[in-house]
């Protein structure tokens, strides 16, 4: 039987950050990443919520996969699995890319409270489409793969270019977090096979209703998933769900504006739990 993780210490190479206080809140993060992704608003949501912030399974850190039934599905079982561990059956999440689609799939199986979906991958309508996304995530696949250009980007020229993928103002990522960034996408063993079965036909699957309350928040400058090609789609597929626009950030907002991002997370999750506690009262 395996072991619960253990929590994150600051500095650790750990599974899973715990850590703040009040209802609990899941945060997922994207493919290639881990749950240090997440760490410019933990501080800005640990005063109102209970976080679990785990690496994803297959993810550096994170749990292994088996290779040969790695779908985005076999991901969520994995981490309901985890999340069964840590004590959680019901809660509020909030995912970016591959973790926002997971997080949708939690609502799916009746353990989100809330959602907030921050450009969450897995829509689409055209296969062009679908062949552009794979590309895109090959190419940071063999970036991370490669401590040479890990190291180039110490120029900030080089930064700039090499990260715009990734967020509007790399200017803002610390060394250490270019660092973690590129270790985290050489770790991760289950870009191939995902994108393979994503290839094949594993796209989102619409809800007729959903089942809690779900925020689609985009980023305006979201180079990797723009939401012209992907949002749209992924809008369709969301009936009753509301949708912001996350000005000036890129596909991973939470380096570019924390802010932003934990207030955007916030007004959902304050809003449930308001009007959760008056229903009981």
């Amino acid at each position: 039987m395996s072991q619960p993780d253990q929590p994150a210490r600051p500095g650790a190479d750990a599974p899973v950050h715990r850590g703040g206080s009040g209802s609990p809140l899941v945060l997922l993060h994207g493919m290639n990443m881990s749950w240090r992704a997440w760490r410019p608003v933990l501080a800005l949501l640990e005063p109102y919520h209970e976080l679990h912030v785990p690496t994803l399974p297959g993810h550096r850190g994170g749990r292994p996969m088996h290779p040969g039934g790695i779908t985005v599905e076999a991901l969520a079982d994995r981490l309901c699995e985890q999340l069964d561990e840590a004590g959680l059956d019901t809660f509020h999440v909030a995912g970016n890319s591959l973790g926002g689609w997971l997080s949708l799939e939690l609502a799916r199986r009746g353990r989100a409270r809330s959602v907030v979906a921050l450009s969450p991958a897995g829509a689409w309508t055209s296969m062009r489409d679908v062949r552009r996304l794979i590309r895109r995530f090959r190419l940071g696949l063999a970036i991370g793969n490669r401590p040479t250009l890990a190291r180039m980007t110490e120029r900030p020229r080089v930064r700039r270019m090499m990260l715009r993928q990734v967020a509007e103002h790399p200017e803002r990522f610390t060394e250490a977090q270019v660092a973690e960034m590129f270790e985290d996408a050489a770790g991760c063993t289950v870009v191939g096979e995902l994108l393979e079965r994503v290839r094949d036909g594993g796209s989102f699957k619409a809800f007729d209703e959903l089942p809690c309350p779900v925020r689609l928040a985009w980023s305006e400058h979201d180079r990797t998933i723009p939401f012209r090609r992907y949002g749209r789609p992924m809008l369709d597929s969301l009936p009753g769900a509301e949708f912001v626009e996350l000005p000036g950030v890129g596909h991973v907002p939470m380096i570019d504006d924390p802010a932003l991002v934990s207030r955007t997370i916030l007004q959902l999750t304050w809003s449930v739990d308001e009007r959760e506690a008056s229903g009981a009262a």
